[in-house]
């Protein structure tokens, strides 16, 4: 889950005042294997929802393998400008600012709390 606000920087551009404001579009995340995901929010708690733990969401993801691997999300804000009249004017394009990697290391894969997986019974609970 990535938690991101709109910001707004104010300076002086040939002596007028601007305020740029940088507010989040998307979100890629690179999960390290080879795979990503991109969304057009950071991602919510299963509390925050009301799912059951383990409920996949759009940002969740299974890895194939053991091992570990740099995990980063990259946010894209969409940049509007404002040269004092209060009107906010779309800039085109994005900014990108990317998240260090974080190491996550996978050591095995077991189901929780159910005799099999849901690829292994597809009527069984949480499936």
């Amino acid at each position: 889950m990535v938690d991101t606000t709109t910001h707004t920087v104010q300076g002086t551009l040939f002596d007028f005042a601007v305020a740029v404001r940088f507010s989040p579009h998307h979100f890629t995340f690179d999960y390290g294997d080879g795979s990503t995901t991109t969304t057009d929010t950071g991602g919510r708690s299963w509390t925050s929802t009301g799912d059951p733990q383990f409920t996949p969401t759009p940002t969740s993801h299974a890895y194939s393998d053991r091992g570990e691997y740099p995990a980063s999300v990259t946010v894209f804000y969409s940049p509007e400008v404002n040269f004092g009249d209060g009107i906010w004017r779309p800039v085109a394009g994005y900014i990108a600012a990317a998240s260090s990697a974080q190491s996550i290391r996978i050591y095995e894969a077991h189901t929780a709390l159910v005799a099999h997986t849901c690829d292994e019974d597809p009527t069984g609970p949480g499936c």
